[in-house]
C-alpha cells in the first residue's frame, strides 16, 4: 500500500514548524527519522494532511553536557548515540540499549526524540528514559516546558504531547560516581520487536545498592518504573530479600497478551531479569536462581 495524498512543508526554524503546528494540529505529523512514520502512513494506520519535515533543522541535534546534566537534541540519530563517546562516559546504558534497536539500516536514520514522541511500549529509549531519570524538553504555543520521563508516557503510542508541541531535547543525568547499569532483552532475534526488557541504572554504595531504578519495556501499554521492586532492593541483598522483590514486581506489572506471549510468561521474563539485573550489578551469581529459567 502507499500513503494516501498529502502535503509536505520543510521546516526552516522551530518556530516555523511550531507555527505550522499551531495551523494544522491534529492533522499533521512531524517528520523526523521517519522509521515509524512512513510506515505507518504506507499502512494507511494513518492520513495526516500535512507533514513537517524538521530533519533539516540542525539546531535539534548533538549531545552536550552543562554541569550535572546531558542535553540531547531530537533529532540525534540513533548512531550517534551509539558511537558517541560522551554517552559511553556519562550515559551508558543508552550505548548498552541503542545496540539492540532495530538493524543499521534504522538506527542511521531514526532518532532519540522520534521515538519517545512514537511511545511505542516495546521500544528501548522510553524505559532508558525512566531508569535514567530523565526529562523531555517540549515546545510550544505557551513556550518550552519540561516533562519528567516518568509523566511524559502515558499510553500506548500516547504522550503528554499535544498536536501543536514539538519534543526538542532530552536531558539525562550525568552519571553519578558508583554508577552502573544492566539492559536486557528476550527478542526472537536480535533487531526484532521485545517481546520483555528491562533498562536498570543504579548507585553501588558497598555491596549495597543506594539506588536502583528498573525501567521495564514490552509489558504492557507503556513502559513501567517498577517502584516496589526497586525500594524492596535497597537493603542488604539476601536471596530471600530477592525473591520477596520478584513477587512484589509481579504484583507491579500488568502485562498483556499477543502472539508472542502470554502474560505469566511476560511476569516469569520479568522476573528472570530481575534476578539477573541484581546478580549482574552485585557480582553476586549466588542470586541467579532465585528468578528461575527461560
Amino acid at each position: 500500500m502507499k500513503a494516501s495524498a498529502f502535503t509536505y512543508a520543510r521546516a526552516a526554524s522551530v518556530d516555523n514548524a511550531l507555527e505550522l503546528l499551531a495551523v494544522h494540529g491534529e492533522r499533521s505529523r512531524v517528520l523526523s527519522g521517519g522509521q515509524s512514520l512512513i510506515p505507518a502512513m504506507n499502512l494507511r494506520l494513518i492520513s495526516p494532511e500535512l507533514i513537517v519535515d524538521i530533519g533539516g533543522l540542525a539546531e535539534l541535534r548533538g549531545i552536550t553536557a552543562r554541569g550535572e546534566t546531558l542535553v540531547i537534541g531530537a533529532l540525534t540519530r540513533h548512531a550517534d548515540l551509539l558511537g558517541s563517546s560522551d554517552i559511553v562516559k556519562c550515559a551508558p546504558l543508552l550505548a548498552a540499549a541503542v545496540a539492540h534497536i532495530a538493524h543499521p539500516a534504522i538506527r542511521n536514520r531514526g532518532t532519540i526524540g522520534g521515538s519517545l514522541a512514537q511511545a511505542d511500549p516495546a521500544s528501548e529509549l522510553p524505559a532508558c528514559m525512566l531508569a535514567l531519570d530523565a526529562t523531555i524538553v517540549v515546545r510550544g504555543p505557551a513556550g518550552e516546558r519540561r516533562i519528567a520521563a516518568e509523566q511524559f508516557f502515558t499510553g500506548i503510542y500516547e504522550t503528554q504531547l499535544a498536536p501543536q508541541d514539538l519534543l526538542v531535547a532530552v536531558e539525562v543525568p550525568l552519571a553519578r560516581k558508583g554508577s552502573v547499569h544492566f539492559f536486557k532483552e528476550f527478542a526472537r532475534r536480535h533487531g526484532d520487536y521485545a517481546i520483555m526488557g528491562l533498562a536498570a541504572q543504579a548507585v553501588l554504595d558497598g555491596d549495597e545498592f543506594a539506588d536502583l531504578r528498573l525501567g521495564y519495556f514490552a509489558v504492557g501499554d507503556k513502559p513501567v518504573l517498577a517502584k516496589a521492586a526497586g525500594k524492596l532492593l535497597g537493603t542488604a541483598m539476601t536471596p530471600a530479600r530477592l525473591a520477596e522483590a520478584a513477587d512484589a514486581l509481579s504484583d507491579e506489572l500488568d502485562p498483556h497478551e499477543d502472539q508472542e506471549a502470554t502474560p505469566a510468561m511476560r511476569r516469569h521474563l520479568a522476573k528472570v531479569l530481575l534476578t539477573r539485573c541484581v546478580a549482574s550489578l552485585l557480582d553476586r551469581p549466588d542470586l541467579l536462581h532465585i528468578g528461575g529459567h527461560v
